[in-house]
């Protein structure tokens, strides 16, 4: 099977050239999923970083980002249990990605997402080793939105890491039963009540230890903690998030 899937793709080159995630340039048979130049306009996430989502702090004493601290103060405070483990991103949320994810969210360049998924195996195999992953789990969308769009972005990278890793992805594991509104647009608070009973997670979720969330961007961590905390209804499970942006901590 995986010679032909080779030659299907070799084909699908030919007839529909692959685009460069920066530019949206046509890439030629001889460049790898991005031309060089535009890979170094690119903003890698390097240390320090938050030990929980993994943004950008300031300076390495900064344990936790802003968003982190409160969450894991009001864990403490109200004896909570906090159900999201530890995430991670490639890059930061600012110059030449903000296009490409626009690109890659609305414009049907589902094609970067083989790019994204190659950098965050290459950056973090070994995390996802140590961390024990048994499946890769996309943040889902609301089956209306998913019908306007045609596609769910965080699928697609979820697809292609679950192909370069071996790790299977669920798709319908976890559901969005709720058509929440565009988080970007709210403060800390109203994310949380907005996030309030959106996820449904199957049952067969308990069959898992360790599950890895996949998304295009992540920002305050309202999304990933909303599904932790719908898995843990369900039984133990650590849960890991891996997203192809974050934005700067403080």
């Amino acid at each position: 099977m995986g010679r032909f899937t080779d030659i299907y793709r070799e084909i699908q080159d030919v007839i529909f050239p692959p685009r460069c995630p920066v530019c949206d340039g046509l890439l030629s048979p001889y460049e790898h999923l991005i031309h060089s130049d535009c890979k170094k306009k690119l903003i890698e996430i390097k240390q320090p970083v938050c030990m929980r989502c993994g943004k950008t702090v300031v300076t390495e004493r900064h344990e936790y980002c802003d968003d982190c601290k409160r969450t894991v103060e009001d864990c403490r405070k109200y004896r909570k249990k906090d159900f999201y483990k530890q995430g991670k991103a490639l890059f930061g949320y600012k110059g030449s990605i903000k296009e490409s994810m626009y690109r890659f969210k609305y414009a049907n360049r589902r094609e970067y997402a083989a790019f994204f998924a190659e950098t965050a195996v290459d950056k973090y195999a070994e995390w996802i080793r140590q961390c024990g992953i048994e499946v890769i789990v996309p943040v889902p969308m609301h089956k209306r939105k998913r019908r306007e769009r045609g596609y769910n972005q965080a699928e697609c990278f979820g697809r292609q890491l679950s192909e370069k890793t071996g790790i299977p992805m669920a798709r319908g594991l976890v559901r969005r039963v709720k058509n929440t509104e565009p988080l970007k647009q709210l403060g800390y608070v109203e994310r949380k009540k907005n996030l309030d009973g959106a996820f449904q997670v199957l049952d067969s979720i308990v069959k898992y230890d360790h599950i890895l969330i996949v998304d295009d961007i992540y920002t305050t961590g309202s999304t990933i903690e909303s599904i932790g905390h719908a898995i843990a209804k369900k039984g133990e499970c650590s849960v890991y998030a891996l997203c192809i942006c974050t934005g700067q901590g403080k």
